[in-house]
Formats: structure tokens, sequence, C-alpha cells
């Protein structure tokens, strides 16, 4: 079986336009979560990148008015991960598109695109950004809640496994709207104050937007810049509720247990876990309970939903290269806003920025529908 490598990646969000902007802030404790105004004058606290640099940024490649602000910001990501990886697309080039609402912004009569009905549609998404680049293959769209960023990434091994592609370049993003913000609402699940992810004191979700791509590839090329392999992934649904995951984490660590045996590896092996973390009750509460099922309790863990807030179908994969960037410089991010344990069961939660030296880091992602995803890389000297 072929190996799968991410070798290229990319980040826009509140915190910067590259991926290195983005590590650095978090090691500087900086977060990207402020406090913003919607339209009917309220408050609330999100994380949201600065449309008028995407715009500034994209016009240097191509015509504004023809893309929605989501298209600007993927075709951006993109552009430079081409640029970067000095990846040539072929016809063994695959394009995977992780979301979980796409253009839904442009069903608002606000919207510049709002008579264009097709354009909210997923696959229409694809179609722009396949059509960019001019990739040769039809782009999938992945939208499968939450999960869907990591998820991609076990698609892209298994497209490069089965040698239908030799590399999946996957793009993942979701942007803060009416319809994301009053649909938690209705959920009752929106924090009044920036998410604290396993914090006894945590009052529910903040919601995020960022854009995040990278290249997978069963080829190490020159141009690759700390690279990781795939090792091991799997994805369960444990079937429990529409909203709320399993009360015994049972979808999360079968999904983790998969995945170890995939890796060959036991969970004692891990040296960190990049955790789901959205800070609501339910979840953190289930994944406290799989990871001390997993007996993974005193494995240094950590939640990026503090500095970003929950960017939804870019959540995992965003979360995904910070977590290669802490292999990669042997940093440990402090879990931002944590103060005391508020689940039932230990988790050794990072509280400080750490120097320790690792080699191999979990990558979790749980969503609605039962959704839950595991991937486990590990780090590459080139």
């Amino acid at each position: 079986m072929k190996k799968t490598y991410i070798t290229n990646h990319h980040i826009i969000s509140a915190l910067g336009f590259d991926s290195k902007s983005n590590f650095d802030n978090l090691l500087d404790n900086n977060s990207g979560i402020k406090k913003h105004q919607r339209a009917d004058g309220k408050e609330f606290y999100s994380s949201i990148i600065d449309k008028e640099k995407v715009n500034i940024e994209f016009s240097k490649i191509g015509e504004k008015e023809k893309f929605t602000t989501l298209e600007k910001m993927m075709l951006l990501s993109v552009n430079q991960l081409l640029k970067d990886s000095k990846h040539k697309i072929t016809e063994k080039t695959g394009l995977l598109i992780s979301t979980t609402k796409g253009n839904i912004d442009t069903l608002a009569p606000t919207s510049p695109f709002y008579s264009d009905k097709k354009r909210a549609y997923l696959s229409e998404l694809g179609n722009q950004i396949q059509t960019f680049f001019d990739f040769k293959n039809e782009a999938i769209v992945l939208s499968n809640a939450c999960v869907s960023g990591v998820l991609a990434i076990s698609v892209a091994k298994h497209l490069i496994q089965t040698e239908l592609y030799d590399n999946v370049v996957i793009v993942s993003g979701d942007l803060v709207s009416e319809f994301i913000i009053s649909g938690f609402e209705s959920f009752q699940a929106i924090s009044d104050k920036p998410c604290k992810p396993y914090s006894k004191n945590r009052t529910g979700i903040t919601i995020g937007e960022a854009i995040a791509s990278v290249l997978v590839t069963n080829n190490l090329t020159k141009n690759a810049k700390n690279v990781v392999e795939v090792i091991g992934n799997a994805s369960c649904n444990d079937a429990n509720h529409i909203s709320g995951p399993s009360r015994t984490g049972e979808g999360l660590y079968l999904s983790v247990k998969s995945a170890l045996k995939e890796a060959n590896i036991n969970a004692r092996e891990i040296d960190y876990i990049s955790a789901h973390g959205t800070a609501t009750n339910y979840n953190d509460e289930m994944e406290a309970i799989a990871f001390n099922r997993l007996e993974m309790e005193t494995i240094p863990l950590n939640s990026l939903k503090g500095f970003y807030g929950h960017t939804l179908g870019a959540s995992g994969l965003l979360e995904t290269i910070i977590g290669i960037e802490t292999l990669h410089q042997n940093k440990l991010i402090a879990n931002i806003g944590f103060d005391e344990l508020g689940v039932s069961k230990p988790l050794n939660i990072i509280q400080k920025n750490t120097n320790k030296k690792l080699q191999i880091f979990l990558k979790t992602a749980s969503g609605f529908g039962g959704s839950n995803t595991a991937v486990i890389l590990k780090k590459i000297s080139l």
C-alpha cells in the first residue's frame, strides 16, 4: 500500500493569511475572537476574516466581482498552496472541497449573487474552484457537518491508495453568516463571551470562519515542507441524535480505536491530541468519556476553538495544519481560556505553551448527525 503524506499547507483566518502567521499568533496567545455587531445591532463574539484585505489580495489573481466571498478566499488559499508546492495539476490530481454550508449567504436578498440561485449549490462551489485552476477532474464536495475537514484527509488518502489519484488538493471553508448564527442560537448554544473548551465556566460555542488547504500526495518532492504521513484514519457514526453526541462517546471511541489499529500503534504512542472541544456541555463531556475509555487521559490535549471559534467545515483541516506545525516545532499550544476542568473525567489539558519532543499526533472531530472522525499523523524528517 502506498504511503500518503501531507506536504504543504495554507491558512486564511482572522489571525493571518498564511500558516506561519497563524501559528506565531497562537504562540503569542493571540485569539482571533472579537466582539462584532450584527445587522440588527446585536453584539456577538466571533473570529471573522478581514474582507477588505481578501478583496485586495484577490484582485492580484482575479476579478473580485465574479466570485462570492467564500470562493475568493478558497481560491486565494489554493493559489498560494499550488505556488508554494510548485504542483502541476494533471489528470492524476484530485480536488476535494469540505464545507458545511458553502455559499449559503448568497440566498440573502442583500447578496450580489441573490439572482443566481444555483450559486448556493455545493456543486457550483466546486465547479468555481475547479474551473479557475483548470483541474482536469470534477471537484468532490464533502459536506458531513463539522467532521468534513478531517474526513477529507481520510477520503484523499483512500483516493490515492486506490490509485485513482497521485495527489489531492483539499480546501476547506465556511463563513460566519446570519444563517449560521441564527441556527446555533436556535439550539441555545451560542456563548455570550469567547468560548472556553473543557472549562467549568464554559457557556457554549463561539462561531468563527477560516479557510484551510493542504496537498495530500504519495510523492515527496524538494518543495515539501513540514511533512507528515497519514498513518491511520477512521470514521464512525454513533447514531445517537441529530444534534447530540453519544453519552458514552461510542462513535469517537470506535473511530480512534480503528485509527490506532490501522496505524499499528497503541494509545500511549500518541504524543498529543488536537481535539474537537466546542465548549458545549455535551460535546466536551462526550470527548472526556471517550478519551478515558481509550486510556488517553494523560496525553496532552487542547482545543483551538478558543483562538478561532468553531469554523465548521474548515475546523478539522485548520486544526490539522496547526497540529502539523506543533509536531515540527515541538511546541504544544495552550488551551486558551481554560481555568478549571469542567468535565467528569480527567483530561491532560495543555495550560501553557510547552516545549516537548513530538512525533505523532491524533486529530479528532465530531459533528451533528452523530459523525466522528479520527486521523493519526506522524512527523517525517526530510
